[in-house]
C-alpha cells in the first residue's frame, strides 16, 4: 500500500531548542502505526506539526501526496486528519449522542435551524447512533457527558473523531490518565476501528504492551529524530532503541 502521510526533513525550534530534527517518514495507508520515545523525545510535538497546531521551522508534510504544510488544523481536518489530545475534548453539558450528532451534522456541513422537525436529521441520529456502537457507548447515549468516567470520555472523543469521517486518526496516548480498569476498554476500541480496515491509525503511547500487541510499525524519536522504524519485532531487538530507552531517560523498559 502507498503512503497517506508523509514528511520530509520535518523540524521545528523553539529559540536554540530544536524539539523534531529533520524527520522523514511515510506513514502507510490503512496501517497501524505507533509512535514511541523516551519523555521529551518530540512524540506530541511532531504531533501537532502533523496536525497543523504548529507550523515546522524546516520541512513539508504531504497528504495523498498533496503538500498540506501551510493547512490550517481546521482545513486538515475536513480532508481526513483527526487528531485527539491527552485532555478530552468533549462538549460536557450535552448528551453523549448530541455530541456525535453534531460531529456528524458538521460534517454534512448541514447547520441547525430552529424551526426544523426533528425528523429532518433522522439520517444525522442514525449514524450517530453506529458511531456510539462501535466505541461501545450506545448505552450512555441519553448521559450528559459531563457525568461520563474518564474513559468512557475518551471513547466519545474517538467516536467524534470518526463521525468526521477522518481517514487518518492520530491517537495522542489516548489511555492516559485512565485507572487499570479502563484501559481496556479503550484498547477494545482501537482494535475494533483497527479490525475494520478502513482507517491509518497513528498512536503515541507509553504502554508498550498495547503498541507491540497491535501495531503493524513503530517509529521510535529521540532528542527530536527518527532513530528506527520497523516492525514491533525489530524494535524490540534494535540495539539502538535498548540504548535510548534503558539510559534513564524512560519510566518503562522496552519489553
Amino acid at each position: 500500500m502507498e503512503a497517506i502521510l508523509e514528511t520530509k526533513d520535518l523540524s521545528i525550534a523553539f529559540g536554540g531548542h530544536v524539539a523534531v530534527n529533520a524527520v522523514s517518514v511515510k506513514i502507510t495507508e490503512k496501517k497501524f502505526t505507533s509512535i514511541i520515545g523516551p519523555n521529551g523525545a518530540g512524540k506530541t510535538t511532531f504531533f501537532n506539526l502533523l496536525s497543523g497546531q504548529l507550523a515546522p521551522t524546516n520541512g513539508t508534510i504531504y497528504f495523498k501526496g498533496r503538500d498540506i504544510t501551510k493547512l490550517s488544523t481546521t482545513n486538515r481536518t475536513r480532508l481526513g486528519i483527526g487528531r485527539s489530545f491527552q485532555i478530552t475534548n468533549v462538549f460536557p453539558n450535552l448528551t453523549v449522542h448530541e455530541n456525535v450528532r453534531l460531529a456528524v451534522q458538521s460534517q454534512a456541513n448541514v447547520r441547525y435551524q430552529m424551526l426544523a422537525h426533528f425528523n429532518h436529521y433522522k439520517q444525522f441520529k442514525e449514524k450517530a447512533n453506529e458511531l456510539l456502537k462501535i466505541v461501545f457507548l450506545d448505552d450512555k447515549a441519553d448521559s450528559l457527558a459531563v457525568n461520563l468516567a474518564h474513559g468512557e470520555k475518551r471513547k466519545l472523543e474517538i467516536a467524534m473523531l470518526l463521525a468526521l469521517e477522518t481517514e487518518i486518526l492520530l491517537l495522542d496516548e489516548p489511555t492516559a490518565g485512565m485507572s487499570l480498569e479502563e484501559v481496556p476498554a479503550i484498547i477494545d476500541v482501537i482494535k475494533k476501528i483497527k479490525d475494520q480496515g478502513d482507517r491509518t491509525i497513528v498512536l503515541i503511547e507509553h504502554k508498550m504492551d498495547m503498541i507491540l500487541g497491535m501495531s503493524d510499525e513503530v517509529l521510535v524519536l529521540y532528542h527530536g529524530e527518527l532513530i528506527a522504524r520497523g516492525t514491533p519485532e525489530e524494535i524490540i531487538e534494535n540495539e539502538t532503541v535498548q540504548s535510548a530507552y534503558l539510559g534513564g531517560e524512560y519510566d518503562e523498559q522496552l519489553t
